[in-house]
């Protein structure tokens, strides 16, 4: 695929200006992918002024993104909350078992297994009624017979703000500032010598806000 990109919109010579531009956006790049910061002034200067309020843009986006995980639907809730409770129980009965107080661990293992079965149902319910919510969870969501789905601890999904241990991946939309950086300059990198899209207004107009936020 990239190969077909690049033969579609070859590089054409470049002038020692975007020689120069060209190296240095590699060197921004590859101390972005060891993890060292690159300050905004620098990327300012190397890249257009359209490039940088891109840069703003998507971290915008990420922000955004990250108020509205804080914001949780109360249905959510009610799932997480019953999901709790038979972790909790379950935790117990673990801990009776290997007391040897095998009755007791039996009491809230069952315990554990009603909550999880209550949970399942909640989360059919939910997803029933608004499928968008199957971007708050940690895992592909399907009732078909024989899915990996069922009421227990391990196979109900967990939300990805969730902090639990079997919780399978955090939400894919997210990412740092530190990969929004890089993206930005790879793709600034590829454009040198090209044929470009011009960035939008709306993007541009946001340029100011963005020079003033720290990195």
């Amino acid at each position: 695929m990239q190969e077909r990109i690049e033969q579609a919109n070859p590089r054409r010579e470049l002038t020692a200006e975007e020689v120069k531009r060209l190296a240095t956006l590699e060197a921004i790049a590859g101390k972005l992918k060891r993890g060292e910061n690159v300050q905004n002034r620098q990327l300012k200067t190397w890249l257009s002024e359209e490039e940088y309020a891109q840069l703003e843009y998507e971290w915008q986006e990420q922000l955004e993104l990250r108020n509205e995980l804080k914001d949780k639907p109360s249905d959510l809730k009610r799932y997480e909350e019953k999901l709790r409770k038979a972790t909790f129980n379950y935790n117990r009965a673990e801990g009776y078992s290997s007391k040897g107080k095998h009755d007791t661990a039996k009491k809230f293992y069952n315990k554990s297994e009603s909550l999880c079965e209550d949970a399942l149902e909640i989360l059919q319910e939910i997803l029933h009624y608004d499928s968008r919510l199957r971007v708050w969870f940690d895992r592909d969501i399907s009732f078909e017979v024989g899915g990996d789905l069922s009421a227990d601890i391990v196979s109900l999904p967990r939300l990805v703000t969730s902090r639990s241990h079997e919780k399978l991946s955090d939400d894919s939309r997210l990412t740092s500032k530190q990969s929004v950086k890089l993206a930005v300059v790879e793709r600034a990198i590829h454009n040198i010598g090209r044929d470009t899209a011009l960035a939008s207004k709306d993007n541009i107009s946001k340029l100011d806000k963005f020079l003033t936020l720290d990195d």
